[in-house]
Order: C-alpha cells, then sequence, then structure tokens
C-alpha cells in the first residue's frame, strides 16, 4: 500500500527512477481498487453493463491516469530508456519485468540502494 501512496504522492512527477516493486505494487493495488470501484458502481446502480465503466469508477481511470503515466515512464528510466519506450508495447512489457540498471544512470540514483540505505 506504501508504493500505491508513494506514486500518489509523486502524482505528475516524470523524472527520476522507479523500480520494479513500486511499479507492480502500484498496478496491483490500482486493479483492486478498480474492481471494487465497479461493485460499488453495481451496488449503487451506475454501472453501465454494456460497457461494463461506471460513473465512480470512471471518475477514478481518469484521476489515475497521470500517475499511472508517471510511475511507468519512471520505470523506464530505471532500465536506463527513455519515457517513450512506453509507447512500444511488447518491448515496455519485458522492460517491466527486467531488474533496473545497478547503480546510478542519467534519471538519477538506483532507488533500490536508496530505499536500502534509509
Amino acid at each position: 500500500m506504501n508504493y500505491y501512496l508513494k506514486v500518489l504522492k509523486q502524482y505528475a512527477d516524470f523524472k527520476g527512477r522507479a523500480r520494479r516493486k513500486e511499479y507492480w505494487m502500484f498496478a496491483l493495488f490500482n486493479l483492486i481498487a478498480s474492481f471494487l470501484l465497479v461493485v460499488v458502481d453495481g451496488a449503487a446502480v451506475t454501472l453501465d453493463e454494456v460497457s461494463g465503466q461506471g460513473f465512480i469508477s470512471g471518475l477514478y481511470g481518469l484521476a489515475i491516469i497521470i500517475p499511472s503515466l508517471a510511475v511507468s515512464i519512471r520505470r523506464m528510466h530505471d532500465c536506463g530508456k527513455s519515457g517513450w519506450y512506453i509507447l512500444f508495447p511488447i518491448y515496455n512489457l519485458i522492460l517491466l519485468f527486467t531488474d533496473g540498471d545497478s547503480g546510478d544512470n542519467e534519471y538519477g540514483s538506483n532507488p533500490k540502494t536508496e530505499e536500502e540505505v534509509a
């Protein structure tokens, strides 16, 4: 949960690096929150059964677009790649599972060592 909140605190921070754990924990909690909000939409009768999108989950989806892009770009930076690599889906997926650069790179210091020291 701390990683999810960390990403939200860095709402539009496209600089720096995000380690794998930060990205995937954010993705997990985002998936859980989305699922729960769809259930709430169903209970509140605001769910469109054709599209599967509800009012509350739709607002959440709009609010989470920028943090999702920011953490994805920071994840690319951790692998030593430009944020533009998120536009190449298959290569992007490979990089999301790849360990980041050890040590510093042009995008900042290694977040793994920063967290282990703190």
